[in-house]
């Protein structure tokens, strides 16, 4: 989703239209309003930030704070994904110690990820044949733990994504770019911890 339909995505975010089918998928599929919410918030708020839009992404990311510390659990990934990108707003605007606090916190819980993704069941991802299904269904066990695998090497990447932020380290390619072509299709516990993962400011 380009920044430009971010802009006109963002009346929606909070899911309050019954026509919104995304969030009855969702919800349908056992995620919570706040869940969704979280994510869009937090995927506008990218947008807005790489876009250069710093006060947008500024309202949308304290706002996905809140719906963070309101509705997930202390150890919830998505908590210090919404620290970290509240590190970002604070540094830009020239409070250090501030933002030098809230990564610190951040990288803490984030430490849990490698064993919180051993936790995951993913739901199956293929949606092109009832072939590709069968075939997740028979090997439900490789498949789950290539999932795995893959998952912690982005977790990996994510907690060194916190670490340059700490010091203050802008990468060449902020890492929430990768959200839009790995934004898994189903509504699993593997795409909330994907968001946590992947949906942090840069730039």
């Amino acid at each position: 989703m380009s920044y430009v339909e971010m802009n006109m995505f963002a009346p929606r975010i909070w899911g309050f239209d019954r026509g919104d089918t995304e969030m009855r998928v969702a919800r349908e599929a056992g995620w919570s309003r706040a869940d969704l919410v979280w994510e869009r918030l937090t995927e506008a708020g990218c947008a807005a930030y790489v876009a250069g839009d710093r006060a947008g992404a500024a309202r949308m990311l304290r706002r996905a704070g809140w719906v963070a510390r309101l509705f997930f659990g202390a150890q919830d990934m998505r908590r210090a994904t919404s620290l970290a990108n509240l590190a970002v707003q604070a540094r830009d605007a020239g409070q250090g110690a501030r933002a030098e606090a809230l990564q610190k916190q951040a990288l803490n819980l984030w430490r849990r990820a490698p064993e919180m993704v051993g936790g995951i069941v993913f739901k199956p991802r293929s949606r092109s044949s009832l072939f590709h299904l069968r075939m997740e269904a028979l090997h439900r066990d490789t498949f789950h733990d290539n999932m795995r695998k893959r998952y912690r090497a982005i977790a990996a990447e994510s907690d060194q994504a916190l670490r340059r932020l700490l010091v203050g380290a802008r990468p060449e390619r902020p890492i929430c770019a990768r959200w839009r072509g790995e934004k898994p299709p189903v509504f699993d516990d593997g795409r909330k911890f994907l968001a946590a993962a992947l949906l942090i400011a840069e730039g």
